[in-house]
């Protein structure tokens, strides 16, 4: 293949045909390339920057308006973006200037292949669809935050509802700090696994690879990963709206959702979000682009998920909530958590029609992605 070749942000050299670039010649990266310049300075610092500058837009607006769902809205938004910059923004002037080898935004999106172009959409398509959820779910509690942190502030020495600081010092005064820098940390971490395709070289603008399958299992594990994110994003999609129908009966007052793939477990979104990170690991590991950091991304996500913001932090206000507002949905509750697991599905539930729905998504969205190839 045939195309102008200029000095590349990352290092080497980016081919920058005009023919879309599909397989580079796989150059494996040393670990301490991957740990010190990779990990570090190529990846890691880079996200961190642009998550901070996230953190800072949704910290002032969180003080101004008295709310900290404003981070919620930045959550989905951070991979995205990360994934976008590193792919192709970062290669544009005036990010590199023109005489260093910047492009234009058409040419830096021509060069990325067919599997970096999937990446970036599967990626904006789960942030996308998550983000328009936080906005929409904000916009219609209208000035009130959400009840998971109106307990928090309380705590933390803000009056509910007020804007005066309390004995003991404000929320606001911490909060930077302590809720909003965390989790522009975390998010840093859980961007690897779609930032380092990218910036270690392994996209579309470099020609190092680190890990593959190779002979005919590539086109296995390939349809496993787009089932797995098609599967998670069915149940998160699902998940939402069959929590949404519930909330809108008359009867459900008093009551826990147990319809749908809500009978599968306690929190089938924050379960589909975790399929949907698990996938994109997988995917890299069955087009050749797979670096060893890109592991620690759905592992940050799981662990935040579990142990920081998802179930956990989501279930302790329930408790709290239920406990002193609505002591039939707190016996409703402890009998939910006595059937249901919280998160991963029990055997049992090999029986359960909408565990075998969302299966069923996902070998849907594995045979499209074949079908689609083989066309086109």
């Amino acid at each position: 293949m045939e195309g102008h070749h200029t000095s590349n942000p990352f290092g080497g050299s980016a081919n920058l045909s005009t023919t879309p670039k599909h397989e580079p010649t796989p150059i494996p990266l040393p670990l301490p390339t991957l740990i010190d310049i990779g990990l570090l300075k190529s990846t890691l610092l880079p996200s961190l920057t642009l998550n901070t500058t996230l953190g800072c837009v949704a910290y002032t607006a969180g003080r101004l308006t008295n709310r900290l769902d404003t981070k919620d809205v930045v959550w989905p938004l951070a991979p995205v973006l990360n994934a976008w910059y590193a792919a192709v923004v970062r290669h544009t002037p005036p990010f590199t200037p023109t005489e260093d080898g910047g492009v234009s935004l058409q040419t830096a999106w021509r060069v990325l292949g067919g599997a970096d172009r999937l990446l970036l959409g599967g990626v904006t398509l789960w942030g996308g669809r998550l983000f328009y959820r936080f906005v929409t779910r904000a916009w219609a509690r209208g000035g009130r935050d959400d009840p998971r942190y109106e307990g928090v502030k309380y705590q933390r020495g803000l009056a509910v509802g007020g804007k005066g600081v309390v004995e003991g010092g404000g929320f606001w005064d911490w909060a930077w700090l302590t809720a909003y820098l965390p989790e522009a940390v975390v998010q840093s971490v859980i961007a690897l696994s779609v930032t380092t395709p990218f910036r270690l070289g392994l996209g579309g603008f470099g020609q190092g690879r680190v890990f593959g399958v190779g002979g005919g299992y590539a086109e296995v594990v390939r349809a496993v990963a787009v089932g797995l994110f098609s599967a998670g994003f069915a149940l998160e999609v699902v998940a939402d709206w069959q929590l949404g129908e519930f909330k809108e009966k008359v009867e459900s007052k008093g009551k826990m959702c147990r319809e749908g793939v809500w009978g599968v477990v306690r929190h089938p979104n924050y379960l589909g979000d975790a399929l949907v990170h698990f996938s994109f690991p997988l995917f890299l590991f069955a087009n050749n682009m797979l670096a060893p950091v890109a592991l620690l991304g759905p592992l940050a996500n799981y662990l935040f998920l579990r142990c920081v913001g998802g179930d956990k932090q989501t279930e302790e206000s329930q408790t709290r909530r239920y406990s002193a507002e609505d002591v039939a949905k707190k016996v409703d509750f402890d009998r939910y958590r006595h059937e249901r697991n919280s998160f991963w599905p029990d055997a049992s539930q090999v029986h359960n029609k909408w565990a075998w729905a969302i299966v069923g998504c996902g070998v849907a969205g594995a045979l499209a992605d074949m079908v689609i190839r083989a066309l086109f």
